[in-house]
């Protein structure tokens, strides 16, 4: 009996192994498995700023690109991307540079991807959260299931604003400790008077500082908001280097860029190009649209991108958060070995942008901020010349 319980204990052993394994690999093979998209930054996420408008060099947008891949990390082939940039989220309280950016909708494009990947260059205003709803569906029906993800990434403040800000600050409690220290002192009022000689002048000068810091925080913004709303303003400064029409010919071949003219910060304008075979009055197939957009008063780039349009058109919305003109550029090119083969040409056209002015509240809250440091060292002057007075008393 002994003998016969060897041979089947390990028959039994190799039964039930055999019945692991096959049901792991079951198991294994049944797995859902999904397409996803990718998220890549140029440079690194750790290296995004936002955009600085009293910077001396311009830096380039930042490059992103998505790309679509399926459950084993291919690229999903012929697919369509309909990309939206969403701002970080207005938070009163701690403002940027650009608040009337704050929550809106930067850019919302949609544009073939033959090897699943869409590419483009996006100076970002703000600091904060930035959220990227994507699409992905596939040009051939059921060649693919659609993606549809919600990616975010943030960018942080450059360092130089908190080293101002503590500059600031700084000042601003050396200020304040300076009058706590004088009034705290003893001090000899005249008949007649309500308050020391000194005194009186310490609160007269914060005074008219203070009303001159409201005034002008104020004022400067209202001139800013009436000077960005004369569309005429910009255009005394500079000449256009194009013509303005929107509409360019060559080869038989007509590109159209059309669209809203004038544009207001925090709003998206609508843009569409086209190129148009002027002998059968069709759109052109198999074109490739290189799209750049550029600040003309300190010509930097704001947007870029290169996107290939089967039917020969291209429709976006994008939001100019730089209250100055702006030049939309757009070199058209043919998909190598795809249709009618000509030389590339451009067509551009130039955008007035209104700039708004920061809400009053905001600015108030700012001023709220620095006047506090003041009375923060104004409360530590007192208590510093107070503590003097009783140490020299007891002593």
């Amino acid at each position: 009996m002994r003998k016969l319980k060897l041979p089947a204990l390990i028959s039994i052993i190799g039964l039930m192994g055999s019945v692991v394994f096959t049901l792991y690999g079951i198991l294994g093979t049944s797995q859902p498995t999904e397409s996803t998209v990718r998220l890549t930054t140029d440079p690194p996420l750790s290296q995004l700023v936002p955009f600085e408008a009293e910077a001396l060099t311009n830096r380039p947008p930042v490059r992103l690109t998505l790309q679509a891949v399926d459950a084993t990390g291919q690229p999903l082939q012929n697919a369509r991307i309909h990309l939206r940039i969403l701002t970080p989220r207005s938070n009163p309280w701690f403002t940027t540079d650009f608040p009337i950016v704050e929550g809106t909708e930067l850019l919302d494009l949609e544009a073939l991807a033959p090897q699943g990947e869409l590419q483009i260059q996006q100076t970002l205003p703000i600091r904060g959260t930035y959220q990227l709803w994507v699409q992905v569906s596939p040009v051939v029906a059921n060649q693919f299931n659609p993606i549809q993800k919600t990616l975010t990434f943030s960018v942080s403040e450059n360092w130089v604003k908190y080293q101002n800000l503590g500059l600031l600050a700084a000042i601003l409690l050396v200020v304040g400790l300076g009058g706590g220290w004088v009034i705290g002192g003893p001090q000899e009022t005249q008949p007649g008077e309500i308050a020391p000689q000194r005194v009186r002048l310490l609160l007269s000068g914060a005074t008219i500082v203070a009303i001159a810091a409201l005034l002008a925080v104020n004022l400067s913004a209202e001139i800013a908001q009436s000077h960005l709303s004369m569309p005429m303003s910009h255009m005394a400064k500079h000449e256009p280097k194009f013509s303005n029409s929107g509409v360019v010919q060559s080869q038989g071949l007509e590109l159209r860029l059309s669209g809203d003219v004038r544009a207001t910060v925090g709003t998206e304008a609508s843009l569409q190009a086209e190129v148009i075979n002027l002998k059968t009055g069709q759109p052109e197939p198999g074109v490739v649209f290189d799209l750049q957009a550029t600040q003309l008063e300190k010509d930097w780039i704001a947007f870029a991108a290169t996107l290939p349009a089967a039917k020969g058109q291209l429709a976006w919305k994008q939001e100019f958060f730089d209250g100055a003109p702006h030049s939309v550029e757009i070199t058209v090119f043919p998909q190598p070995g795809i249709g009618r083969q000509f030389t590339p040409f451009q067509v551009a056209r130039e955008i007035e942008v209104e700039g708004v002015a920061p809400p009053i509240q905001r600015r108030l809250i700012v001023l709220a901020y620095f006047t506090s440091f003041v009375i923060l060292g104004l409360w530590l002057g007192l208590r510093l010349r107070s503590w003097r007075t009783s140490s020299i008393r007891l002593g």
